[in-house]
């Protein structure tokens, strides 16, 4: 830890960035205090002092956390105190750990924990995107083994331009929306969405963003320059050279002839079998070390896949490098939901189900920019029998909620606006079989369910995951990964899109080196795929059904005055309760003055509706209504139209002839029908009988 107080302004893309250590959490390994404008996040790193035996990955674990005082806000609920983390902390987590970790060496197994704490919150600038330059810089003043400095920005286009840092109110008009992350010579980490846009522009977006990482990274070089930080050692796996010759001669045929085995569960079974005896038969001879020989063999593992891939032309389960798996999926396989898909590509299946609901469904979000409402959400499981494993399941961990937010991301921008379809919309995935993308099997089957359940998406979307097989100046993209050409390629890149451009990505890079061509052939490649799975989805639903399941609650919506939204409610919510006592929907009004009327039933809508427009209405000169007799005065009679509405019948607007008393005409409580013939400037309505004697009243009684 760096005790001297120091501190670096840097000036980039229109704001200031600060960063400073030496000051805050002095105790800890490494703390960087790091301020954009008016939003500050502090970021200590720890490692424990013993290294974790008998581990053979990183034990880093990454924790981002929001106060409310960061805002000016008392948290919610009953304890008034931050709680569990929200979803919001769980993605950001995941944001700063995925380029961070692959700049950890693997062989580090000292326990370290990075926990990044939102002091300061403006409504423009995104904590998000600063917490990884933060943590990247307290690596740096720590005394833990780091390949960086690292950043991130957020890249969005308004009009054509690319913007580094959006703010929120920019964002609200950008096509785009995305995070990548990277180290001044590469990028390591990309995830955002999109509005359908080309992929070639998601390529000079991508390239952009990398140049603006730069900016970044330099203020952290200028933080840790002319200090001496000493770095702990990284305790590096010594080999034997015979064990490893031996190793290879015994086992390397064997597990090329395992690892051809095309089905997932017995590729891995006879990869076991062919573990398990090298070890019985090598570990007598070399001291018993099973971890040093498993480790060897993982290795070698990976040596063999890649070999297939590059020389020998050919994937683990025989397909092409642009092969994608047998698709299969039908629609409404479920009853009772609103709408329901089973999808299947190769060994991965997902059943996506589809409710819709209310304005009252919607979800109601405490964050610091104040309270949000979400109306669209997603959300994926992935049970432990998916994959032949037994597991606790005490809720979504950060992967399910990771991918349910990558493939919520790839359908938002295809749904219809809340004006046009004013349902709340809640997609879930169970994943029942994986090996290979699940989340991208998510967006397939969450389309195919949105289409069936009747909601008006512009165009189906399909999602891929691409991977990459890159020794020295040769590369492969491999389109429609397995499971284990993503644990051994070099990268895992997700695409989701439309038949017109992207709509979300997701990518993981494990090298260095991935230049625009390898960037512009993976997207390329991908959009190839994606066009095949739309094609077999198409086959299985082309468009929205016409309707929306019977089930499914029915929403009627009216457009009314903003100032009659009091009539609607009436006094102490007295006329709203009349209405839904009287049809039992469900009314949400809205300060605009849309009234949202939900029900199971259409007739209960419609009448709802009729009742809402009553109290609503204005009245119409030259227009005839059936009203009811509430006074008889000397000069004439009081008829009340319709909710609050009253108009007076002049005496001689009676009858063709002269009337000499109203009440030998009209009494109190009878219904007529009267014509509008006039409204005063004062607001006071003047009727006519006479001009409406030749109207039959039983036709507007049935109106």
């Amino acid at each position: 830890m760096v005790n001297e107080l120091r501190r670096i302004k840097a000036q980039i893309f229109r704001r200031e960035l600060e960063i400073e250590t030496g000051r805050l959490a002095k105790q800890s390994h490494g703390a960087v205090l790091a301020r954009y404008e008016g939003t500050a996040v502090l970021a200590t790193v720890v490692a424990a002092n013993e290294k974790t035996e008998g581990e053979d990955f990183l034990p880093l674990t990454v924790n981002y956390q929001e106060k409310a005082y960061a805002a000016g806000k008392i948290p919610g609920g009953y304890f008034k105190r931050e709680g569990r983390p929200s979803e919001k902390e769980v993605l950001t987590s995941r944001l700063i750990d995925r380029p961070i970790r692959p700049l950890i060496p693997k062989d580090f197994t000292y326990a370290t924990q990075i926990l990044v704490t939102v002091l300061s919150a403006d409504r423009d600038n995104d904590p998000d995107v600063l917490s990884v330059t933060a943590a990247s810089a307290a690596l740096l003043v720590s005394d833990v083994p780091f390949d960086g400095p690292a950043a991130a920005v957020r890249v969005g286009r308004i009009n054509g331009e690319f913007i580094c840092n959006p703010t929120r109110g920019e964002l609200e008009k950008s096509e785009m929306d995305i995070v990548v992350a990277g180290t001044k010579d590469a990028i390591v980490m990309v995830e955002g969405g999109a509005n359908e846009v080309p992929e070639q522009d998601m390529v000079e977006a991508l390239l952009f963003a990398h140049r603006c990482i730069q900016e970044f990274v330099k203020p952290q070089e200028d933080l840790v320059s002319g200090l001496s930080i000493e770095k702990r050692e990284v305790p590096t796996l010594i080999s034997d050279p015979a064990l490893s010759e031996i190793l290879v001669s015994f086992a390397k045929e064997r597990l090329r002839q395992a690892i051809r085995v095309s089905s997932k569960v017995e590729r891995r079974e006879s990869i076991q079998a062919v573990l398990k005896e090298t070890i019985q038969t090598l570990s007598s001879d070399f001291s018993g070390d099973e971890n040093q020989i498993t480790k060897l063999f993982d290795a070698l593992k990976r040596e063999i896949v890649r070999e297939l891939v590059i020389q020998d032309k050919r994937r683990i389960d025989g397909r092409d490098y642009t092969d994608i798996r047998p698709i299969s999926g039908e629609i409404g396989f479920l009853p009772r939901t609103h709408g329901s898909a089973l999808f299947t590509r190769g060994e991965t299946q997902v059943a996506v189900i589809s409710t819709l609901g209310t304005t009252y469904d919607e979800q109601r979000i405490d964050a610091l920019e104040g309270e949000l409402t979400k109306r669209f959400m997603l959300h994926y499981n992935f049970p432990p029998f998916s994959v032949g494993e037994i597991g606790n399941r005490l809720g979504p961990g950060r992967r399910e909620i990771g991918h349910g937010a990558l493939a919520e991301r790839a359908l938002l921008s295809v749904l219809p606006p809340k004006e046009k379809f004013p349902y709340t919309i809640r997609v879930v995935s169970d994943v029942l079989e994986s090996n290979g993308s699940s989340s991208m099997a998510t967006v397939c089957g969450g389309s195919l369910s949105l289409m069936d359940a009747g909601v008006p998406i512009k165009a189906h979307v399909g999602g891929i995951a691409m991977g990459l097989i890159k020794e020295e100046d040769q590369f492969v993209i491999l389109s429609d990964i397995l499971g284990d050409e993503d644990q051994l390629g070099d990268m895992d890149f997700k695409v989701a899109g439309t038949l017109s451009g992207v709509t979300a990505l997701q990518m993981d890079i494990k090298v260095k080196g991935i230049t625009k061509e390898i960037l512009t052939k993976a997207l390329q490649q991908a959009y190839e795929g994606r066009v095949f799975v739309i094609g077999k989805m198409n086959e299985i639903i082309r468009e929205p059904r016409p309707d929306i399941s019977s089930y499914a609650p029915r929403i009627l919506t009216i457009q009314v005055k903003p100032e009659k939204i009091k009539d609607v409610i009436g006094p102490g919510g007295r006329m709203i309760k009349k209405i839904i006592e009287a049809t039992g929907v469900a009314i949400d009004i809205e300060e605009s003055g849309r009234v949202n009327i939900a029900s199971s039933s259409k007739e209960a809508c419609d009448k709802a509706a009729e009742m809402v427009k009553e109290i609503v209405q204005e009245i119409e000169v030259g227009k005839v209504y059936l009203g009811t007799v509430k006074r008889i005065l000397d000069f004439g009679a009081i008829v009340e139209l319709f909710h609050n509405t009253d108009g007076l019948v002049h005496i001689s607007e009676l009858a063709p002839t002269r009337v000499r008393k109203v009440s030998d005409i009209v009494r109190e409580g009878d219904e007529i029908l009267v014509k509008c013939i006039g409204v005063e400037n004062d607001g006071k309505i003047r009727l006519s009988r006479k001009e409406a004697l030749e109207e039959n009243i039983e036709d507007y009684r049935k109106t």
